[in-house]
């Protein structure tokens, strides 16, 4: 650490340290600063004059932090960093890059403040996008997606407004899955659990009633077997390999699973996608027969087929 540094650079450095690694000790903010322990506590002094709530906890896991309330300074990014967040915003947003939505004008910010070598290539990034939105239709209104998210954690009862018609429900967790956002949920005028798109929510307002969670729940498994039923086309599959086996390679989205011996299961599903299901069925790498689903049964012989005519000579 250079000695020319001022006592005031020292400080926004020792802010700087705390920020990035919360719980950091005296000493290792000290070596950090290159002086002293009793320096590096008069720098936290400083910090704490200006009014940083710089918090210290004793004890093994404790340390300096950044308590609540502080008011943080610029964001910096690389141009790996803000093209990597760029894209992780862009996988689950697909609206048009300029507009009044919250996410196109956070995008829009980020690409300002960058320097311009860095701004390029993600306003590139995020142009490629817009030329490319997908199912915009699909992402949720955030303020909603918070309302609907709080009440999760605070366990309130919410009314909502699906489509075109009134719910009242329990709301038990949100689950994104596959680019979509979906509330898990009982419906008390269908008393039964039901799996809503957030997408096609229009109104949510708590109704002051609170609720239990069940406690057997599993949401990602509940949401992915709801995806899983309901379509087109019925599927039955024998898996020779046991259940406890077969759950480790057969994804959810594919159906139920149900115990047929100590060696095989039967695996229950639909798809509007035959093709689809039958490449899903050969990724799993277990051996299995198709007992019902003609549309399923013909796709997985084309791919037989396919690959063999591949591994010909």
């Amino acid at each position: 650490m250079s000695a020319d540094l001022s006592p005031t650079a020292r400080a926004l450095l020792a802010f700087e340290s705390i920020q990035d690694r919360p719980g950091i000790t005296g000493a290792e903010l000290a070596a950090r600063l290159g002086v002293t322990d009793r320096a590096a506590r008069r720098y936290v002094g400083i910090l704490r004059e200006a009014g940083i709530p710089v918090e210290s906890l004793s004890g093994p896991y404790g340390g300096y932090r950044v308590g609540r309330g502080a008011r943080l300074a610029p964001l910096m990014f690389s141009t790996p960093e803000a093209l990597g967040l760029v894209m992780a915003v862009l996988q689950g947003w697909h609206g048009a890059a300029d507009g009044d939505h919250p996410v196109a004008a956070a995008l829009g910010k980020i690409v300002r403040v960058l320097p311009a070598s860095s701004a390029a290539p993600v306003e590139a990034m995020r142009r490629v996008s817009a030329q490319n939105p997908g199912d915009a239709a699909a992402s949720p209104d955030p303020q909603l997606t918070a309302t609907v998210a709080q009440a999760c954690e605070s366990r309130q009862q919410l009314k909502l407004v699906y489509r075109t018609r009134d719910m009242v429900v329990d709301p038990w967790a949100v689950v994104v899955r596959h680019g979509r956002w979906y509330l898990l949920c009982w419906s008390h005028s269908a008393r039964a659990r039901r799996v809503l798109r957030i997408d096609r929510v229009a109104h949510a307002s708590p109704t002051g009633a609170s609720f239990t969670v069940p406690a057997d729940l599993d949401p990602v498994r509940d949401v992915e077997q709801h995806l899983a039923d309901g379509w087109t086309y019925q599927v039955e599959v024998r898996i020779e390999a046991p259940i406890d086996v077969a759950s480790h390679w057969v994804s959810r989205s594919l159906g139920r699973l149900h115990p047929d011996s100590d060696d095989t299961c039967l695996l229950h599903g639909t798809t509007d996608n035959p093709e689809w299901y039958a490449a899903q069925l050969a990724a799993t790498q277990l051996p299995f027969f198709v007992l019902a689903g003609d549309e399923v049964r013909a796709q997985v012989q084309a791919l037989a087929a396919r690959l063999a005519r591949a591994a010909a000579r």
